[in-house]
C-alpha cells in the first residue's frame, strides 16, 4: 500500500500527461501481481466497495474528531478523502500498512455494519498519504486527474502494446486482470474474449472549425442528441456499452433480445414519441431520453411513455467477420442491407444528408430545426473504423449554441484544484420586469467557459458580494451578468423557472452589463422548440 500511496501522492502533484504516464508505466512494471491489477483497476474507476460511501467516512469521522472541526475543514478543502486523511486521530502503534491485495480484500467484506468497526482499523495501519490512498480507492472516485484512457495508455506503455489491443481484452475481463497481465508482461497468449460480448474503442470525431472538406470525399449525416452506444451480440448475450464503456444493459432492457445475430453495431440510443419537440414515432428530445438514465429499475410505464431506440451509423464486426478495416461507404452498404434483418420497432437507420456542395450543407445545418439533431457528422468516405480520433477522417460540426444573459445567483467551491475557490456558478433569468420588482429564477448552473485569471476574479466578486451563506452555498447580490451558452432548452418540473438548459457554460462574463438588462424567462421559453 505504500508504493500505490506514493504513486497517488505523485500524479496529485503531476501536471504533465507524459510524467504520469511514466509514473503509472513505472509502477506497474515494479509491482507484484495481484497489486498491480488493483492498482490498475482503482485509476481506471474500476473499483466497487458498497459499504464505503463518503457518508460512511463522515460519520466515522465524526465520532472521532469534533464535529464542527470536520465541517469547517471538508468546506476548506473540499475533497472528503484528503480532509478525513489529514484530521484522523494518529494511532498509538506505528503504521502497519497493508497490501493493496489485502485492503481490497478488507474493504471487500465490510457491510454496513462493520464497515464502522472495519473501516478505522485499517485507517489506524496507515499514515496520512496511506489513508488518503485508501478513502480514494475504497470510494471509487480517486479524481485525481488520470483518465480510465490514460491508464490504459499506461499500461500499454509499460509492456509495449498497443492502447488499442488493451482496449480490444479489457471489458472481457474483471480486476485485478490476470490474464491482461500474463499476456503483455509475460508474453502469454491474449485473452479469450472471442465468444463474450465485450466493447470495441469507438471511433471519434474531431471538430469541424475553420475546415471545409470536399464533399465528393466525405459524406454527411446528422449528429443525433442522444448516448452514443455501442450494441454487443455474442455467445447469446446482448450488451448495450456507453461511449466510456460502462454496461447500461440494465437500463434499457427492451434492446436485449431484439438482436437476432451476432454483431457489434454503433449509433445513437434515443426515445420515441412527441416528449418535448420530437415527433410522433421519431426521435424525441434528450431531455425524455434523460428520464431513462441511470436508473437501476425500469418501470412498465416509463418503458411504455419513453420506448429506446437505436438509430445505427455503422457496424464494425457482422457474424464475426470484423468490417473495421473496410473503408465506410462499403460499412455503410453492409449496414444498409443489415436494416431487413433488424425489426423497426427497435432499428432505424441515420440517413445521410444530401448537399451539392460545402456550401450548400452549411444552409442545411443552419435550417435544421429537429430538437433531437445538435449538428451534423461529416466521414471520409474511404475512412477504415480506427479506436481514437484520427486527423483527416471524420469530423463533427455542431450548431452554434443558441446565447442568453443571465444574472450570477449563488457559488459553490469546486473540487480538486478548485477546492479553494467560489467555481460552480447558478445564475437566472428575470421573471418579468426587473424595475417593477420582478424575481429571479435559476435557468442552469456551470463551472466552465472561464479562463483561471477569470476564476480568480470571479472568486473574489463572490467573497466580496456575498449576501446569505447556505453551508457551502454562498449568496451573492444580483449584480454580475453572465452571456450562457447552450445548446437547447426544455420544459422541466424539477426546476422553479419551469426550465432546464442542456449544457449550459459561461461564454462571457459581462462586467460592463448592468444585471437589469439580462433576459427574461419568457426570452428563454421561447427557444423552446415545438
Amino acid at each position: 500500500m505504500e508504493e500505490f500511496a506514493a504513486l497517488v501522492d505523485a500524479l496529485v502533484y503531476t501536471r504533465s500527461r507524459n510524467e504520469k504516464l511514466m509514473l503509472i508505466a513505472e509502477y506497474l512494471r515494479a509491482t507484484p501481481d495481484p497489486d498491480r491489477g488493483w492498482a490498475l483497476a482503482a485509476l481506471s474507476d474500476g473499483l466497487d466497495f458498497p459499504a464505503v460511501k463518503s457518508s460512511t467516512i463522515r460519520t466515522t469521522l465524526m465520532e472521532r474528531i469534533d464535529p464542527v472541526l470536520w465541517t469547517l475543514s471538508r468546506d476548506f478543502v473540499g475533497d472528503t478523502a484528503e480532509t478525513a486523511s489529514l484530521l484522523w486521530p494518529a494511532p498509538d502503534a506505528a503504521p502497519s500498512p497493508p497490501t493493496v491485495s489485502e485492503a481490497v480484500n478488507m474493504l471487500d467484506a465490510m457491510n454496513r455494519k462493520s464497515v464502522q468497526a472495519e473501516l478505522p482499523k485499517l485507517l489506524d495501519r496507515l499514515d496520512p498519504s496511506g489513508r488518503y490512498a485508501l478513502l480514494k480507492l475504497a470510494t471509487g472516485g480517486m479524481r485525481i486527474g488520470v483518465s480510465s484512457r490514460l491508464a490504459k495508455t499506461a499500461f500499454a506503455q509499460a509492456f509495449d502494446v498497443t492502447v488499442e489491443e488493451v482496449e480490444e481484452y479489457w471489458h472481457g475481463l474483471t480486476p485485478p486482470y490476470a490474464e491482461l497481465f500474463a499476456w503483455a508482461a509475460h508474453g502469454e497468449a491474449p485473452p479469450d474474449t472471442e465468444n463474450l460480448p465485450t466493447f470495441r474503442p469507438f471511433m471519434l470525431a474531431h471538430p469541424l472549425e475553420e475546415t471545409v472538406v470536399d464533399l465528393a470525399d466525405y459524406a454527411a449525416e446528422w449528429k443525433w442528441d442522444g448516448i452514443r452506444v455501442q450494441l454487443v451480440r455474442a455467445g447469446d448475450e446482448t450488451r448495450i456499452y456507453s461511449r466510456s464503456g460502462d454496461d447500461i444493459s440494465a437500463t434499457f432492457p427492451e434492446l436485449l433480445d431484439v438482436l437476432p445475430f451476432s454483431a457489434v453495431l454503433d449509433g445513437e440510443l434515443l426515445v420515441r414519441g412527441a416528449h418535448q419537440g420530437g415527433e410522433e414515432g421519431g426521435a424525441a428530445s434528450f431531455n425524455a431520453l434523460q428520464q431513462r438514465l441511470g436508473r437501476k429499475t425500469v418501470s412498465k410505464k416509463m418503458l411504455a411513455d419513453y420506448p429506446a431506440f437505436v438509430r445505427l451509423y455503422d457496424a464494425l464486426i457482422i457474424e464475426g467477420e470484423d468490417l473495421r478495416e473496410r473503408p465506410w461507404i462499403e460499412r455503410r452498404a453492409r449496414l444498409e442491407t443489415l436494416m431487413r434483418r433488424l425489426p423497426e420497432s427497435h432499428f432505424d437507420l441515420s440517413q445521410v444528408v444530401e448537399a451539392r456542395d460545402f456550401e450548400h450543407l452549411a444552409a442545411i445545418r443552419e435550417t435544421a430545426r429537429d430538437d433531437a439533431i445538435e449538428g451534423l457528422m461529416l466521414k471520409r468516405k474511404d475512412s477504415p473504423y480506427i479506436a481514437g480520433r484520427r486527423v483527416g477522417y471524420w469530423y463533427k460540426w455542431k450548431r452554434d449554441p443558441l446565447l442568453v444573459d443571465c444574472v450570477l445567483m449563488y457559488a459553490q467551491r469546486g473540487s480538486g484544484k478548485r477546492s479553494s475557490f467560489y467555481s460552480d456558478y447558478t445564475f437566472g433569468c428575470w421573471d418579468g420586469d426587473p424595475d417593477r420588482g420582478a424575481e429571479l429564477l435559476p435557468v442552469g448552473k456551470a463551472y466552465s467557459g472561464f479562463t483561471d485569471e477569470e476564476l480568480k476574479k470571479l472568486d473574489r466578486h463572490v467573497r466580496q458580494n456575498t449576501v446569505n451563506r447556505f453551508g457551502p452555498v454562498r449568496e451573492t447580490d444580483k449584480s454580475l451578468v453572465f452571456e450562457v451558452a447552450f445548446d437547447s432548452v426544455h420544459e422541466s418540473r424539477r426546476h422553479k423557472s419551469g426550465l432546464a438548459m442542456r449544457f449550459p457554460r459561461i461564454h462571457r462574463i459581462r462586467w460592463d452589463k448592468p444585471p437589469h438588462e439580462a433576459d427574461r424567462i419568457e426570452a428563454l421559453r421561447a427557444l423552446i422548440r415545438d
